[in-house]
């Protein structure tokens, strides 16, 4: 027996996975069957030889419905392979125990959330990533940077930089204005 599920509550449960796991699979058929018929690009959906002459709104719904269906689709299977672990996790006996501390989970919460394999507490703290080391996998392999990086532009401050040509250029003028600039004047080049 399972922990501190009476046989009723269990076949309560176990009925109400096996029903989700009914409904999630109709909700792949039919989308198998519709998308038997639909286009693979979105060019092919929208009916048109080009995208190019349709207003970028519209291509912007389709974009946005076929990222809605992918993000529902990606959702539905997560829940489908939850619901597949918790129908193994009663058939193997462990059942409506948490996963991390082996602490009963209440039958109030699996009534609500009947694929769940954690008790409250755990499941806020692998939400929270205090269970899983959340830092990105590149910081294992990452080298710090060399010694003295970021440096050369601290020693190159007030050096003529290619941000500083415009305004340099601009204080000669071009062949439609004078020159703006206050830092020479026409009897400097006089005296040349």
């Amino acid at each position: 027996m399972t922990a501190s599920l009476t046989k009723t509550e269990l076949k309560t449960l176990q009925e109400r996975l096996l029903e989700e796991k009914e409904s999630i699979q109709n909700h792949f058929d039919i989308n198998r069957e519709s998308s038997e018929d639909e286009p693979d690009s979105l060019r092919e959906s929208i009916g048109e030889l080009s995208a190019v002459d349709n207003h970028p709104a519209d291509l912007g719904t389709e974009t946005f419905e076929r990222a809605r269906d992918l993000a529902v689709d990606e959702h539905q299977s997560n829940e489908l392979d939850q619901i597949n672990h918790a129908l193994d996790q009663i058939e193997a006996g462990s059942y409506g125990k948490c996963e991390i501390c082996g602490k009963p989970i209440p039958f109030e919460r699996l009534e609500a959330l009947p694929y769940t394999t954690l008790c409250v507490e755990d499941a806020a703290k692998v939400q929270e990533g205090d269970l899983n080391d959340t830092r990105p996998v590149e910081e294992q392999v990452m080298t710090p940077p060399p010694r003295g990086a970021g440096e050369i532009s601290q020693r190159n401050a007030g050096k003529f930089d290619n941000a500083s040509a415009w305004e340099t250029v601009e204080d000669f003028g071009n062949s439609d204005s004078p020159a703006t600039s206050t830092k020479r004047d026409v009897k400097d080049y006089d005296d040349m």
